[in-house]
């Protein structure tokens, strides 16, 4: 690996690219550490700007780096901040640098290089990440430019290519799957437990599939109150959650619990009350929050992000087409700004 050049812009992170599910789990970094993280990285003198993205599918750090120390410097902040050990972020990380930086992140925004390709959810979590930055006042000229210019370039990407065509998302998956596993859904009792965003779409999507009987449980019983209300649906005390699991037959979770809320043994006793019916369980927590033992259980479905996302991406082969007319236009933006921060010297002349 060739030693970062002064004053050059680099990302490092790991995805579901190359990162399988139980690595990324150690990676993953809830909302309210970001600050911390993100005032490190501030301090660290070999650094002039940075800033942190954080999703279920990928980890990377953004920076601008004043000398080739940033990047060790980085690597154990961030070790420091996930308490992982340094071997499992160098085994699984990648780093990119200066034009790449920038082609990575064009790509990245227009939803090229997401697990669903051409998703626009991303684009949404991307300039989060920039206004959490900016309030901390980690970034500068060379990342707000960056970024700013990425948003730019998916939107004029998304209006000349045909990447979002056909938009298929988890929710739409699920619905499809629960429908190959019950038939009809308007009998299908389905738990929504935890609010995270993707499970309230997962749930609206079965909803418009004819789901009627939707029940919502959380930690925190105003979230509840308050997803019962958008949702139109019922709710469950967190604390019944294990005891009534044999009322359900489709379960979405998706909580920001540190570790798995439900194990094979509480479905094996939810069975015994059931046993002719099958569960259908969806985890779209990171880290997951259905025990991975489920899968082995007699008539229990269990689908995590990946698997959907695996779903999704077989149907994709039409807008794979347009992938690369998508990656020759960010190419040539990417290029530009390139050549523009080099000009105004805020990037070496490699």
């Amino acid at each position: 690996m060739s030693h970062a050049h002064p004053q050059s812009l680099f990302v490092l992170g790991c995805s579901h690219h190359e990162t399988p599910l139980e690595v990324r789990e150690r990676f993953t970094l809830s909302p309210e550490r970001i600050p911390a993280l993100l005032q490190a990285l501030q301090q660290c003198s070999n650094l002039s700007e940075s800033l942190v993205l954080a999703t279920c599918n990928r980890f990377e750090i953004y920076a601008h780096a004043r000398n080739e120390k940033a990047l060790p410097d980085i690597r154990e902040i961030l070790c420091q901040t996930l308490e992982v050990e340094t071997a499992l972020l160098n085994a699984h990380a990648y780093r990119l640098q200066n034009l790449n930086a920038i082609q990575h992140a064009f790509s990245l925004a227009a939803g090229l290089d997401s697990q669903i390709l051409g998703e626009t959810e991303i684009l949404g979590q991307m300039k989060q990440a920039l206004a959490i930055a900016q309030e901390f006042e980690n970034t500068g000229p060379v990342l707000n430019r960056l970024f700013e210019k990425s948003f730019q370039s998916a939107k004029i990407v998304r209006t000349q290519t045909g990447i979002d065509k056909g938009q298929i998302s988890i929710g739409n998956i699920a619905a499809d799957l629960a429908k190959r596993i019950f038939g009809k859904l308007h009998k299908n009792r389905v738990l929504l437990i935890g609010s995270g965003e993707v499970g309230q779409r997962t749930a609206q999507a079965l909803k418009n599939r004819g789901v009627h009987d939707l029940t919502v449980s959380n930690r925190t019983a105003e979230n509840a109150q308050a997803l019962a209300q958008t949702l139109e649906a019922r709710e469950l005390p967190f604390q019944e959650l294990t005891q009534s699991l044999h009322q359900f037959d489709t379960i979405i979770s998706s909580t920001a619990a540190p570790g798995h809320i439900l194990s094979r043994e509480d479905f094996q006793t939810a069975q015994r009350t059931r046993p002719a019916r099958p569960f259908f369980l969806i985890d779209l927590a990171m880290p997951r929050d259905l025990d991975p033992a489920l899968d082995s259980l007699e008539n229990c479905y269990l689908y995590n992000l990946d698997d959907l996302a695996a779903i999704a991406n077989e149907n994709l082969a039409r807008r794979s087409d347009e992938c690369q007319p998508a990656r020759t236009l960010l190419n040539t933006q990417a290029w530009q700004l390139w050549l523009q921060l080099r000009r105004r010297a805020l990037m070496p002349a490699d």
